[in-house]
């Protein structure tokens, strides 16, 4: 984008990003505000995380929120819609990793035993990971269909994950919740398109997140490889998500953008 585009894709947009807190949410919520929008709602659970986004926002206002409660996802929409009385975009940028099961992995790789985490999952950590990431995503989805079907438009970016694809050795709940949300999403896209709605997909690779600086370090470095490109930054996947977002991508609909950097492809 050149520097006379700069500032005019979401020019007078009403915009609500979720897991803003920091990472992919915060680059994309500051991105979208620098680019022209009116209203940038930015919601997360860390309620003093993104507390602290939304002040270097002119257009910021932060809101609470656990995208796993269905009627806290609901009453935040409303709200927005009160007081603005549109939604033009909405970025799902919400997720949650398992700690403990990436620690089993990498004492697996450093003791050179085999990788055993399956029959160690106990039904909240399956719980828990599913619920955040696909029960969050379809929330957030219903909600913004809500609020963008009676008028015929909206752009809808949920942050998905290259696990997907990949499905991590030792990580199933992660890779299977990662799949729902892209299918999910694809279903939903196909759907809202004949109401003026696009919905896509990122599926980030490795990005330098604080889920990322919690990952053991002989699974970083795992994904060091010279032969494709370091750890994305926050900032270039938000490009992608706000590329998505903007009327550059109007005849993409239910795509899902592989962006791992070349690890492999899909």
């Amino acid at each position: 984008m050149d520097g006379n585009e700069q500032g005019v894709r979401f020019e007078g947009r009403v915009v609500l990003v979720t897991g803003a807190a920091s990472g992919m949410g915060a680059a994309i919520a500051r991105q979208v505000a620098a680019e022209g929008a009116r209203a940038v709602v930015v919601a997360d659970v860390n309620g003093d995380g993104v507390e602290t986004v939304a002040k270097e926002l002119t257009a910021g206002r932060a809101v609470p929120l656990d995208v796993a409660d269905a009627a806290a996802v609901d009453a935040v929409v409303e709200d927005v819609l009160r007081e603005h009385g549109r939604l033009d975009v909405v970025v799902h940028a919400a997720g949650v990793d398992d700690p403990q099961a990436k620690q089993l992995i990498a004492d697996a790789l450093v003791e050179g035993r085999p990788i055993e985490v399956t029959d160690r999952l106990d039904d909240a950590a399956w719980r828990r990971v599913t619920r955040v990431n696909l029960d969050g995503t379809f929330h957030v989805l219903r909600a913004a269909v809500r609020a963008m079907r009676p008028v015929g438009a909206g752009a809808i970016v949920v942050i998905g994950s290259s696990s997907a694809f990949d499905t991590p050795v030792g990580y199933p709940h992660y890779a299977a919740s990662k799949a729902g949300v892209h299918a999910l999403s694809q279903a939903v896209a196909k759907e809202v398109i004949a109401s003026g709605i696009r919905v896509n997909v990122v599926a980030p690779g490795p990005t330098e997140t604080g889920m990322a600086a919690r990952t053991p370090e002989v699974l970083r470095s795992g994904f060091a490889d010279p032969r494709v490109r370091p750890y994305a930054t926050p900032e270039e996947i938000a490009d992608i998500a706000l590329f998505l977002a903007s009327e550059a991508s109007v005849n993409l609909v239910g795509a899902v953008l592989l962006a791992n950097g070349g690890r492999f492809t899909a």
